[in-house]
């Protein structure tokens, strides 16, 4: 049988209050200061709704995520985005990207891949033999 490709998407906050990881599965994430939010950033520094993130689909059907800055309504933060060191509006996350909402405030979002290989019933000839003079055997 053969493999098939499995992504898990997984995002690292680090802010002064350490450093978080979110293995992303939903379809959007609220990111910002606010209590209420998904996922949440300590520091005065980031708009109370910061950024979201939007999983989408590319054309062979594999997920992705978007960062959006500010809310889905258009209302944007007060500091904007930085990714990989470029002010964006919005940006498709790609593995080991690095996000900045403020000083001393960023995440790094992974792709991670695995293969996987379904397995079916067992084959009902897979034995192995054992060679009985290969064991000492005391009497």
């Amino acid at each position: 049988m053969p493999a098939q490709s499995r992504h898990q998407h997984l995002l690292i906050i680090e802010d002064p209050k350490g450093r978080k990881e979110f293995p992303l599965q939903e379809l959007v994430y609220s990111i910002g200061r606010d209590p209420n939010s998904d996922i949440r950033l300590c520091s005065q520094f980031v708009s109370r709704r910061h950024a979201t993130l939007v999983q989408r689909h590319r054309a062979d059907g594999s997920l992705y995520y978007r960062i959006v800055d500010g809310n889905l309504k258009g209302k944007t933060s007060a500091n904007g985005l930085s990714v990989n060191g470029r002010k964006c509006q919005a940006h498709d996350l790609e593995d080991e990207d690095e996000v900045v909402f403020g000083p001393g405030v960023s995440a790094k979002y992974y792709l991670l891949k695995r293969e996987t290989v379904p397995t079916g019933p067992p084959d009902e000839f897979d034995i192995t033999l054992i060679n009985p003079g290969a064991f000492d055997i005391e009497e």
